[in-house]
């Protein structure tokens, strides 16, 4: 896979990213980063070091709670593929 390389600005700090994804996608990534910091920066003051712990513990969460989501939807998923196997199973047998 090719690599592609793209400079991005998170708390006003450029960063060069190198990744597979698109250039878009990286900035798309960074921007969100940066508004979270950007937020949690208006909460009061914080050392660079705190913002970004808190950042990055803030984003751990989301993104903890939205596999456990995403999980949960999956045995939904299943759940109901199962019941509607049993339901066609059932119309053949009753046929």
């Amino acid at each position: 896979m090719e690599k592609n390389k793209t400079v991005v600005t998170v708390h006003g700090r450029d960063y060069t990213i190198v990744g597979v994804e698109t250039p878009e996608y990286m900035q798309r990534v960074a921007s969100y980063v940066d508004r979270r910091m950007t937020e949690l920066s208006y909460s009061g003051y914080l050392s660079e070091e705190r913002l970004m712990t808190l950042t990055a513990v803030n984003l751990a969460d989301e993104l903890l709670k939205s596999k456990d989501e995403v999980n949960a939807m999956r045995k939904e998923l299943t759940l109901m593929r199962q019941a509607l196997h049993r339901a066609e199973q059932k119309t053949k047998d009753d046929a």
